[in-house]
Formats: C-alpha cells, structure tokens, sequence
C-alpha cells in the first residue's frame, strides 16, 4: 500500500471560532500589491514600477498564542513540576524539551462521540472502548480522542463542545506508558462553562483542569483543536506533531499528521 497522510490540524485563521474571541489568532496579509513600503527602504530610490509586473513580495504579520491553531502543549504549560508519582519530581519540561521520540509514534483513537458535551470521561470509559477496538496500549503510543467538538469546529459552540478527558482517565493512559495524547477539542479537559458549573455547586478546586493537572504525577504531553480524527480507524496509523521549537514555551504550534504505511507500524 502506498503511503498516505490524513491531515490533522486546523487553519491558523481569521473570523473563523477557534478559540474565545479575546484569545483568537489576528493575521494581517500584505500581497504584491500594498507590500511596497516594506521593500523601499533596502533599495533607495526604487520605484513600484521599476518591479517586474510592478509586484513585490506577500508576506503575514500574525499574532498568536502558542495555543492558537492545533498545537502541542508541553508539561510546563499544566503545572511547574512534573512526575512527583514516579518518585521523580522535577521542573516541568517546556515545550523545546518535550523529547522528540514523543512525537512521532503509532497512533491509537479513541471514539468518544457519543458522549454529551461536559462530560468527564473516565478511566472505565477508556478501559471500555479499548477492550471495543480490540487494542492493547504500548509505551509511547500516541492516543487521541475522537469528541462531538470535532464536528462543532468554526460554529459559535465549538469552545463549548465535546467531553473532556478526567484525571483517572489521563492517569490510566499515563500509567501505561503513553506521554502523548491529543484532542479535537478546544480543551484536554471538559468544557469550561460545564465546569464552572460543577465549581459553583461543590467548590471543589480539583475539579478544574483535573486532565491537565494529571501531568503533576506523570510529565505528559497533549495535542488540543486538532481535526479530522473522524477519518481515522481505530490503528493501524503513525502520528507525526512535531512542535514549533519556542525557548522557554508552554506550547508549540504543530501540523499533526496521520501517516498510513506498512513499514512504519513494523518498526
């Protein structure tokens, strides 16, 4: 079979809902035409006209968070320490230390459509689907999930969609080995406002973030917004989501890929 790649990630965009309107990406686009005070100053005395075809170059200006688009979020980003249940606690990696063997393993998906939005999904409800699609987790194998938000991306909802992964159900894949996980979601964790509202009620602090906060126990790393999980199978794929290379970061932009090749999951 010839190789193939199924694309994972979402546009970096404007006026499309990725993200809370005050965390969305601003891309301003300069094209052949308006970028000419950009390339004056290196050539005294040039004139637009005096360009072939009288164009110049395009280029971006782009504001963003290192969680605007499909990104990698680093242990860093959860908590300043990581593998305190290893017996190992040490300062949480950032993004440029995430090891690069993390990002580049046999994927697993998990299907999680059917559950309501705000849902925390449990150590159970992951044990259940595995033992559905008939897999049994190896380290360093990279498991994503499938959530109704994939289907919510670009609607006025989507921040809002999905289930979201609990800490017994992050701990349960951590245990096993895996340090990479992933998400159609705006979030590993459920949606905010289902949390809030759970806060509002028990003023249980431990109910936020508790996914993300897994990463105190055992360093992880999670993709967030990716897209198109719904054209995986269940394996039989590698997953490539190499991060941007930002000193210092919580996150890294990635394009997260789905390759399908026979010598890739013999190896």
């Amino acid at each position: 079979m010839p190789r193939q790649f199924v694309d994972l990630s979402i546009y970096l965009e404007n006026d499309v809902i990725s993200d809370p309107p005050a965390f969305a990406p601003k891309i301003e686009y300069f094209n052949h035409q308006n970028s000419f005070e950009q390339m004056a100053p290196f050539f005294p005395g040039l004139k637009q006209e005096d360009l072939p075809d009288g164009e110049v170059w395009a280029v971006e200006m782009i504001q963003l968070s290192t969680h605007n688009g499909t990104h990698l979020d680093a242990p860093y980003h959860f908590h300043s320490t990581m593998d305190k249940a290893l017996g190992d606690k040490k300062a949480a990696w950032t993004i440029d230390e995430v090891p690069l063997e993390w990002c580049f393993q046999p994927g697993v998906k998990l299907d999680f459509r059917h559950f309501a939005d705000g849902y925390v999904v449990t150590a159970q409800d992951v044990e259940a689907e595995l033992k559905r699609i008939g897999h049994e987790l190896e380290p360093l194998e990279i498991v994503v999930v499938n959530t109704r938000a994939g289907s919510r991306y670009g609607h006025n909802d989507y921040v809002a969609a999905g289930c979201g992964m609990g800490y017994d159900a992050t701990m349960y894949l951590l245990e096993r080995g895996v340090r990479l996980t992933g998400t159609d979601a705006w979030s590993w964790d459920a949606p905010f406002v289902y949390t809030a509202q759970k806060y509002a009620e028990s003023k249980d602090a431990g109910l936020i973030w508790e996914g993300h906060k897994a990463g105190r126990d055992i360093g992880y790393c999670h993709l967030e917004k990716l897209h198109n999980l719904e054209a995986l199978p269940a394996n039989g794929f590698t997953i490539s989501c190499f991060p941007h290379k930002i000193r210092g970061a919580s996150a890294g932009w990635t394009r997260a890929v789905a390759i399908f090749d026979e010598a890739l999951q013999a190896t």
